[in-house]
C-alpha cells in the first residue's frame, strides 16, 4: 500500500500549496443491469489510484492543513450480505490494511463531513461527477455555513481535484508501467490466438469469444473496453460493435482488443486477411499505414509534442493516397494541397493516438496547461507517459475511388511507453508485418 500512501500525500502537498483544504473523492457506484442483476463492478479510477480499494459505497476524504490526514469512508461488515456479495473490510480493517489515517462508516458521512469541513479554506472536489454526492456536499456547506455566528467559516474557494490528479496519472509509476507491461503481453496473446483460430465461415463473435478467453485464462479481470471485431466492410466503421457478421474468403479482419489487469489498461489494434494471405491491394494499404505507424513511433520520445506523431503520420499517408490513386492528383493537388485541406481526411479520420493508463482513454490535457493566452502548444512528451500509437485507412465504396480498395479497412495500434531516450512499444509481441502475420496464420 506504499504506492497509494505516497500518492495520496502527493496529493495532499499540491493542496497545501494553494493554501491547503479539503479533498473528496468518491468511487463509482453500482449500476444496475436489470431486475436483481447489477452491471460487472468496477471502482472509480481516481478513488482506486488513491487508495486500492474496491468496495462500492466508499468515499476518501484528505484533510491538508497542520494535521494533515487521510480518511476512508467505507461499508461496515455484515455477515448477513457477506453470505451473499462477499467479503467486506469493514472500516477498521480497512483503514490498517490500506493505510488509512482513520475510517468511519459510510452512513457516518452526514455527520462527520461537516466537521471535516469546518474552518478548511479551500474544497477539492470535481463538481457535476456525482450528482448526488454534489447535493450532499451542497448539504455540508449549508450546514458549516450555518455555524458562521460561532465563528466557524465555511471553504470559500473550490478547486477540481481531477485537475490535479491526472497531471500525477499522465506520468506513470514503475509499478504501473509493470502492470501495463503485463496486460500489453496478454492481450498480444489474444491477437496471435485470434489470427490462428480464423477461417472463413466463422463469425466475428467466434474470433472475439477466443481474445476473451485468453484475456481471462491470463488473470485479466475484463477486457479494457468493447472489443471490435470487425471483417470486410465492417472494419470501415470505427467503432464497430455488432460482431455477429459472417467472415469470408478474403476479407481483412480488424480486431481492436485489449485486456484491463489490476485496473490498467492495454489496447492493441491488428488487421489481417482471413484466409492468412494478403492480396495486393489489401497488401500495398497494409504496407502503407504500417510505414503512417513507423513514422509517428519514430516521432514518439522526449521533447517531442503529442501531435507530432500524428503530424508524420498524416504525411505519409496523404502521399500514399496520392501513389496509390486513392486521391486523384488533378483533383486534390500536391501533398502539401491534401495535408492543408484535410483531403485525406476522406480515408483518414481521427488523430493518431490518446493517452492510456487506468482508462482506456486515459486522463491528461493534451495542451500545455501554462500558457495563458492564445493557442496552447500541444503538450511536450516526457518519460514515463503511455499512449498509443494508431493510424489507419478507410476505404468506402464513392465514384472515383478505384474498386480494388473499395470496403477495405485497416489500423494498426500499438501502446508505447515514452523513455529517456525514445519510446518502447509494449505491444510488440502483436504480430504485424505482413510475414510475421502470414506466418503466423499458416494452418
Amino acid at each position: 500500500m506504499k504506492s497509494y500512501a505516497a500518492r495520496r500525500a502527493a496529493l495532499m502537498k499540491q493542496m497545501q500549496e494553494k493554501g491547503g483544504g479539503i479533498a473528496i473523492l468518491p468511487t463509482s457506484p453500482e449500476v444496475m443491469r436489470n431486475r436483481d442483476s447489477d452491471y460487472p463492478y468496477r471502482h472509480d479510477s481516481y478513488f482506486y489510484y488513491l487508495s486500492g480499494f474496491d468496495e462500492p459505497e466508499a468515499v476518501i476524504v484528505l484533510v491538508a492543513g497542520e494535521k494533515s490526514q487521510a480518511i476512508l469512508f467505507c461499508r461496515e461488515k455484515n455477515p448477513e450480505r457477506e453470505i451473499w456479495d462477499g467479503y467486506r473490510h469493514g472500516p477498521e480493517a480497512a483503514r490498517e490494511a490500506f493505510g488509512f489515517d482513520a475510517a468511519y462508516p459510510i452512513s457516518a458521512l452526514d455527520t462527520e463531513m461537516p466537521k471535516l469541513m469546518a474552518n478548511a479554506s479551500a474544497l477539492f472536489y470535481a463538481l457535476g461527477s456525482d450528482r448526488k454526492l454534489d447535493k450532499q456536499v451542497q448539504g455540508w456547506l449549508q450546514a458549516v455555513r450555518m455555524q458562521s455566528r460561532a465563528g466557524v467559516v465555511a471553504p470559500s474557494v473550490v478547486h477540481d481535484v481531477h485537475v490535479l490528479l491526472d497531471e500525477m496519472r499522465l506520468v506513470k509509476d514503475a509499478e504501473e508501467i509493470a502492470i501495463m507491461k503485463r496486460a500489453a503481453a496478454i492481450s498480444a496473446e489474444a491477437h496471435r490466438r485470434a489470427m490462428q483460430s480464423c477461417r472463413a465461415g466463422l463469425r466475428e463473435y467466434h474470433l472475439e469469444a477466443e481474445l476473451l478467453h485468453e484475456f481471462r485464462r491470463n488473470g485479466s479481470q475484463y477486457p479494457a473496453y468493447g472489443s471490435i471485431v470487425a471483417t470486410g466492410a465492417n472494419a470501415c466503421v470505427l467503432h464497430y460493435r455488432a460482431s455477429d457478421a459472417e467472415i469470408k474468403d478474403g476479407d481483412l479482419v480488424l480486431i481492436d482488443a485489449g485486456c484491463e489487469l489490476d485496473s490498467y489498461a492495454s489496447d492493441i489494434t491488428r488487421t489481417f486477411p482471413a484466409n492468412g494471405k494478403f492480396s495486393g491491394p489489401q497488401k500495398a494499404l497494409y504496407e502503407l499505414v504500417l510505414a503512417a505507424q513507423s513514422a509517428a513511433i519514430a516521432e514518439t520520445r522526449p521533447g517531442k509534442r503529442f501531435m507530432d506523431g500524428h503530424d508524420a503520420a498524416v504525411r505519409v499517408l496523404a502521399q500514399g493516397m496520392l501513389d496509390t490513386g486513392l486521391l486523384d492528383k488533378d483533383k486534390v493537388g500536391s501533398l502539401e494541397d491534401v495535408i492543408e485541406k484535410g483531403a485525406y481526411r476522406q480515408f483518414y479520420m481521427h488523430r493518431t493516438g490518446h493517452w492510456l493508463g487506468m482508462d482506456v482513454h486515459d486522463v491528461g490535457e493534451y495542451r500545455e496547461a501554462s500558457v495563458l493566452q492564445g493557442e496552447k502548444p500541444w503538450r511536450v512528451l516526457q518519460p514515463g507517459m503511455m499512449l498509443t500509437v494508431e493510424p489507419g485507412i478507410y476505404v468506402r465504396p464513392e465514384p472515383g475511388v478505384p474498386e480494388h480498395f473499395w470496403n477495405i479497412g485497416i489500423r494498426i495500434e500499438d501502446d508505447a511507453l515514452v523513455t529517456e531516450s525514445g519510446c518502447e512499444i509494449i505491444t510488440a509481441a502483436a504480430p504485424k508485418t505482413v510475414a510475421d502475420i502470414e506466418a503466423v496464420m499458416k494452418h
